[in-house]
């Protein structure tokens, strides 16, 4: 099932989520097809578990998550090729030592030729800023280099959707800037769940968080201010 402008939909039905005997969502029925969507709340609010539900890092308890009438549960090898994930920390997603070996990791699993993943891996690096790059070993990196490694290591694969969860939350004003421009020229739908209300400002729709519900969902200039009057 696509969107109205071709785009991919990712679609909540009935859904809730437990956490051993806490109920960590409840009552979610949405449907995702903006360009452009930012998720916000308190801390355990219940956005950051709604983010790994997306592309099956987590199953409902009850209803159902699909990204393009693919069931997370029943396809989620499918769901993660249609769906990659960006974590806080680049550390919990980068494997090998060099950020070529790094890049080229999840091509392997899909049986390329050797030459198309040497093509494909440098021309992601170019892509994201990167030149030079793949020889230099990960940990030598600063932070703001290991991010857009990590996020370089997701958009290799052609996903048709991008969840980033608080991806700048450890990066200074600066690598903020260069990481949100590479995400702002992506052709991917993008989720972006961010305790920084100024990078949802030109968004198209924001979804708001609290106690595992949605509390708001609307364009941003309505949504972030129903989300302040939430905590201040």
């Amino acid at each position: 099932m696509a969107g109205p402008d071709g785009r991919a939909v990712i679609s909540c039905t009935g859904v809730r989520l437990d956490r051993g005997e806490r109920t960590v969502l409840s009552d979610l029925d949405l449907t995702l097809s903006e360009r452009r969507i930012g998720v916000i709340g308190a801390n355990g609010s219940g956005k950051s578990s709604f983010a790994r539900l997306l592309n099956g890092l987590l199953l409902p308890s009850r209803g159902n998550v699909t990204v393009d009438g693919l069931d997370t549960r029943k396809d989620a090898k499918g769901v993660r090729r249609k769906v990659g994930f960006l974590f806080q920390n680049p550390d919990n997603q980068i494997v090998y030592p060099t950020v070529g070996e790094d890049l080229a990791f999840g091509l392997k699993g899909r049986k390329l030729p050797k030459a198309e993943i040497a093509a494909r891996v440098e021309a992601t690096l170019q892509r994201f800023s990167l030149d030079g790059f793949g020889d230099r070993l990960v940990h030598e990196l600063s932070g703001g280099e290991r991010q857009m490694v990590a996020l370089a290591g997701v958009m290799i694969l052609d996903p048709d959707w991008l969840v980033l969860d608080e991806p700048t939350t450890l990066l200074d004003r600066r690598n903020t800037r260069r990481i949100m421009a590479a995400i702002e020229a992506l052709d991917q739908n993008v989720i972006l769940v961010t305790h920084d209300l100024r990078l949802l400002e030109s968004f198209d729709r924001v979804v708001v968080f609290e106690a595992g519900r949605v509390i708001a969902d609307a364009a941003p200039a309505e949504a972030i201010p129903a989300y302040l009057r939430l905590v201040e």
